[in-house]
């Protein structure tokens, strides 16, 4: 017999060594992807998650060689999505496109699939400070206006948000806290459904991603009032931030691939290396960046630091506002 042992036995050695370790997944590295890959997002389809997703499903599946396909699983503030993902089994066939819920739903719902620490990042894709949109018939126009506004009529002004874990919500609340105002919370499925709704003026705000608002407020079916970020976004210079307005507030989210944790070490790092190659092209770059969002893409590692500091960022919030879901 050869002293050179082919591929395909080290491939069984391999797959034999795994079986005998106990259930924690196990692949070849050559062997990755053997079959069509899942990318599952928790908002609806068109939205400002569901167009890079595509966007790097597409690609990705030009890099590995076997189709990326994206599936839509929104509702319970994204934890239907992290639920599917994290319950199948860890191999790096079924990824989360993963954002700002996914680490705050772990302090949120008590009947999660996944804790914090099964959140396995493969690269960030994108962050982005938030935009304040306003439907055109709201009588205010700036963020001043809005707060004497709501003053003046309570029980008027309503705003959307995308579960009681989201960022619109958590916002809006802190928004309250802030100016005294009162603002009344009204549930959507996805950020594309919410913005439809201020543009058709059914609903007054949405705080949401610049990436499906500015395209909009340029064609002027809404007003921005505000953004979130600690400078004005590029994309709209005009709009000041809630600081500029009087309003102690700055906040920004991200955007990323995830995996669950087990998912074998060597396809993580095949991942993230054709992950961080798309993110740095010209064409993703100029598809997240037109609209106001940044381009970035990370390692494993700084991703793991993100997710923590995300959810310990989230949890003195949570816990003042008393909320917590089954």
């Amino acid at each position: 017999m050869s002293r050179r042992m082919s591929a395909g036995v080290r491939a069984r050695c391999v797959l034999a060594a795994c079986a005998l370790a106990g259930s924690v997944p196990c692949v070849a590295a050559d062997d990755y992807p053997s079959r069509p890959i899942r990318l599952v997002v928790g908002f609806t389809a068109g939205g400002p998650t569901d167009i890079p997703a595509r966007f790097l499903a597409d690609r990705l599946s030009g890099s590995l060689g076997r189709q990326v396909v994206v599936e839509n699983k929104p509702g319970a503030g994204a934890s239907i999505a992290a639920n599917d993902v994290m319950s199948r089994p860890r191999e790096g066939y079924d990824l989360l496109l993963c954002t700002y819920f996914d680490s705050v739903n772990t302090l949120m719902y008590r009947s999660l699939h996944y804790k914090l620490p099964d959140l396995v990042g493969i690269s960030l894709i994108a962050r982005y400070a938030y935009a304040v949109a306003a439907a055109n018939s709201l009588p205010a126009k700036t963020f001043p206006e809005l707060i004497a506004y709501t003053k003046q009529y309570p029980d008027r002004v309503n705003y959307a948000q995308l579960g009681i874990a989201s960022t619109q919500n958590l916002l809006a609340r802190r928004l309250e806290k802030l100016t005294g105002m009162t603002m009344t919370a009204i549930p959507y499925k996805g950020s594309s459904e919410a913005t439809q709704a201020i543009v058709a003026g059914q609903n007054h705000l949405y705080i949401g991603p610049p990436l499906g608002i500015v395209p909009l407020y340029r064609a002027g079916q809404l007003n921005v009032l505000a953004v979130t970020g600690d400078e004005r976004l590029p994309a709209i210079p005009e709009v000041p931030t809630l600081k500029e307005s009087g309003i102690p507030l700055v906040a920004y989210a991200w955007l990323g691939v995830c995996a669950g944790a087990g998912t074998p070490q060597p396809v993580v790092d095949l991942l993230n290396s054709r992950i961080v190659a798309i993110v740095n092209s010209p064409e993703y770059r100029a598809l997240i960046e037109k609209s106001g969002s940044v381009a970035l893409s990370s390692t494993p590692q700084e991703f793991r630091k993100v997710i923590q500091e995300t959810a310990d960022d989230a949890a003195p919030i949570i816990r003042e506002l008393g909320i917590q879901l089954d």
